[in-house]
């Protein structure tokens, strides 16, 4: 399993765009990718839930891999926060 923290840095915070581009992102491999926030955990995967969250701005997150390329799907989901929210 691999993991990173991420502090949301777009005003806008989770949104439809960005959540559709990390979420397609994420659909490419073939592991579990998993966003927390508190206890509360959601498959990055699913668009839905994802935009669910509800994040905004100055909040912090976990993502967790976990299987196949997980070292290559962590570093992809971190660029993809960075780059779009």
């Amino acid at each position: 399993m691999k993991e990173f923290t991420y502090t949301i840095q777009d005003p806008q915070g989770m949104h439809a765009r960005p959540a559709g581009k990390i979420a397609a992102i994420a659909q490419s491999y073939p592991g579990r990718v998993t966003l927390w926030k508190g206890e509360e955990g959601v498959d990055v995967k699913k668009l839905l839930p994802l935009i669910g969250t509800n994040l905004k701005q100055g909040d912090t997150v976990i993502i967790r891999v976990e299987g196949e390329n997980e070292e290559q799907a962590a570093a992809s989901m971190e660029a993809a926060f960075k780059e779009n929210i």
